[in-house]
């Protein structure tokens, strides 16, 4: 199995990417990607959206931590109340 492949981006800035790469990743389209450029190196991360489990065990988290930090939900709702203000 090939670990690279070697591609070419378009004048409008497409890039292709090889039918192998693809296949072996199980690329589908419409698959959507980050994108990270620092100097030359360009990497594309595709985004997975968690799973359900996933998903319930990181908001499990994220409330223990508001409790342990003393937040309240009024907290949240004044400070998204004041980033909507600021459109």
């Amino acid at each position: 199995m090939e670990t690279f492949a070697t591609t070419r981006m378009s004048s409008k800035g497409q890039v292709v990417i090889p039918e192998d790469v693809r296949g072996r990743l199980k690329l589908m389209p419409g698959v959507r990607f980050v994108v990270v450029g620092e100097g030359d190196v360009v990497i594309l991360k595709t985004i997975t959206p968690p799973s359900m489990e996933g998903f319930d065990s990181l908001i499990r988290r994220c409330r223990q931590q508001a409790r342990v930090s003393g937040m309240k939900r009024s907290n949240i709702v004044r400070a998204v109340s004041k980033v909507r203000s600021r459109k």
